[in-house]
């Protein structure tokens, strides 16, 4: 399935904002809606930003600016920054807790989790690894596409454990 976020180039600047908890369909459609209406306006000191967003995995919310035209100013990442804890409120979902990370279970299923649990499953065994881990602190578009997803042991999260 295609995304908006294919349209962008690999270099387009990303924020990944992760739910607190799995988003349901209606949710989802709606994040993705009012999403992708707020990167349509989206502008920086009156310039409008080459922008995408899509909601990936029913969880994570992702705008994206190709800055090759118009830089994202400070002024254009907060009013993103508030329209993100607009849409959370509206639906009661926390896009702002870095302290929970989400990975795949053996069967693909995607949790997630606080810290402490998350260093509890590990030293359980739960978590190995090789356990899939999402890493919402990627950069860049090219970054998600390609290290969004990969093993514990490959990623920040193997100091949290």
């Amino acid at each position: 399935m295609s995304s908006p976020l294919d349209t962008l180039a690999s270099e387009s600047r990303i924020w990944i904002y992760g739910a607190e908890r799995a988003l349901t369909k209606a949710e989802t459609d709606q994040v993705r809606s009012r999403a992708q209406a707020f990167v349509a306006q989206w502008v920086s000191h009156n310039r409008s930003l080459a922008a995408a967003a899509d909601v990936l995995h029913n969880r994570f919310l992702v705008l994206a600016v190709d800055e090759s035209e118009a830089e994202a100013s400070g002024c254009s990442i907060d009013g993103s920054v508030h329209f993100v804890k607009e849409l959370g409120a509206e639906i009661g979902v926390d896009f702002f807790n870095r302290m929970r990370f989400s990975y795949r279970d053996d069967a693909g299923k995607i949790h997630t989790v606080g810290r402490e649990e998350f260093k509890l499953l590990y030293s359980q065994g739960q978590l190995t690894n090789e356990t899939i881990v999402f890493d919402p602190l990627v950069k860049e578009l090219g970054e998600l596409r390609q290290i969004f997803e990969r093993p514990l042991e490959d990623s920040w999260h193997s100091r949290m454990v």
